[in-house]
């Protein structure tokens, strides 16, 4: 039998190849690397065995053998598709987790730093030494671990002290299935220094036609009074797997906030942390995943509020129909210096089939004594008096339904500010449910 750690090192291997062995870049970057893979090395992947994990299968994750993807044409059509008409500003399009200016828009009006990591690596080896791979916790996540491990490329946005980005850049983060199955780690730093303001979109998308795996990191540094609006799309193929981590780390009087939209991938695992570091920071982390057939939709969210007078807010509603699983499990922290805290988080699910189930877990770990703190969940159909009432007025039992599960949904993307992306998502919604031109 082989050993498990002789083991973790095949997959590791297998999964990071040059990215991890050639050691470009940077001298600092290398001992990074390393120690994230002497790390995946000795933990290897989680089980259900982990309670982060229960209710989580990664088995066929496991069980399928990934190699790194390979560098991959594709047309400008290919992309195009997963873009929003009408959104102005940088996009920053990545292929197989590798930067591709064939691809990307730039915004050269801007006075934003945006670009690629290993670019930025290679030539300016000072500017990202700071930040990159200081936050994500390699020690308590496997797959940040494999991520670092492989650290190449991915996107870095450095918004300078007092600069207010009007336009949002997009990141996009486009796979192309291979003819054997690939796996590609893709990381973004997002940088918002003292009073800067910018919203950032990230999505996540492919074709079908093969398997993938996609896992990505996210750090955000939100310096004082700085200002971050963020969205993260995730559009992956249906036979696709997607794990994904975000840490924020919070400044006095910072805000920061994040929608997650998760449509796609077969086994989704979204990982949510915020660190709220100093005091008067506002936080919000929202979110909506749907899912068909056996798709697994995960999130688990932290906010840890270390220092008085912070507010977070939370809202995570699912839509799971067929033989769906949703998982959520959100923690509030309160620590006993954080005095004058206000969180409030929710999570509501709807089950549109006996075969769906949910599995959800609101935490509440409070250490200090002026706080004011909610948490809640709710799980249920649709409502048999909206659905009589649209009933009544001649609408067809197919379409009451429809509409009552996308108004459910509209809740949460019609909070997304940026218009491209929320008249995208609307169609999507719209089309999801057959009610295009209703």
């Amino acid at each position: 039998m082989i050993d498990v750690v002789e083991k973790n090192q095949q997959h590791l291997e297998a999964y990071t190849q040059t990215s991890h062995s050639a050691e470009t870049g940077a001298a600092w970057i290398y001992p990074v690397r390393r120690e994230a893979a002497a790390r995946f090395a000795q933990v290897g992947f989680p089980s259900r065995k982990d309670e982060d994990w229960r209710y989580t299968n990664i088995a066929p994750i496991v069980g399928t053998p990934f190699t790194l993807a390979a560098n991959t044409d594709v047309t400008s059509d290919e992309i195009s598709q997963w873009s929003f008409a009408g959104l102005d500003g940088t996009q920053l399009t990545f292929i197989n987790g590798r930067f591709s200016a064939e691809h990307s828009k730039v915004d050269t009006a801007s006075n934003v730093k945006f670009g690629s990591i290993a670019e930025a690596v290679r030539s300016n080896p000072a500017l990202l030494e700071p930040h990159l791979a200081h936050y994500a916790p390699v020690e308590s996540n496997p797959f940040v671990a494999l991520n670092t491990a492989a650290l190449d490329d991915g996107a870095y946005v450095i918004i300078p002290a007092n600069v207010v980005e009007t336009n949002p850049i997009h990141l996009l983060f486009y796979s192309a299935p291979g003819t054997t199955p690939t796996v590609s780690h893709p990381r973004v730093l997002i940088i918002a220094e003292p009073s800067s303001q910018s919203t950032i979109v990230e999505s996540y998308c492919g074709d079908s036609g093969g398997q993938y795996f996609t896992n990505a990191v996210t750090e955000v540094i939100v310096e004082g009074n700085a200002n971050i609006d963020h969205y993260k799309l995730q559009r992956e193929a249906k036979s696709a797997f997607h794990v994904a981590t975000m840490q924020v780390q919070m400044g006095h009087n910072s805000t920061f906030s994040s929608h997650s939209i998760s449509l796609g991938g077969s086994i989704v695992r979204n990982d949510a942390n915020a660190a709220l570091l100093a005091s008067g920071c506002e936080c919000t982390l929202n979110g909506l995943y749907t899912a068909r057939e056996n798709q697994i939709m995960d999130n688990h969210t932290s906010i840890d509020h270390a220092m008085p007078h912070c507010n977070s807010h939370e809202i995570y509603k699912g839509i799971l129909d067929g033989n769906s699983r949703g998982i959520f499990n959100g923690k509030i922290f309160v620590r006993e210096d954080a005095q004058k805290t206000d969180a409030k988080q929710t999570n509501q699910t709807l089950l549109l089939s006996d075969g769906a189930q949910i599995n959800t877990k609101p935490q509440l770990e409070i250490y200090a004594d002026d706080v004011k703190c909610t948490h809640g969940a709710t799980v249920g159909q649709l409502s048999a008096e909206a659905l009589f009432y649209l009933r009544s007025r001649g609408i067809p039992m197919a379409q009451a339904q429809s509409l009552l599960t996308y108004a459910f949904a509209s809740d949460i993307v019609s909070r997304i500010k940026v218009d491209a992306v929320r008249e995208a998502l609307d169609l999507v919604l719209l089309a999801e449910r057959n009610l295009e031109g209703v």
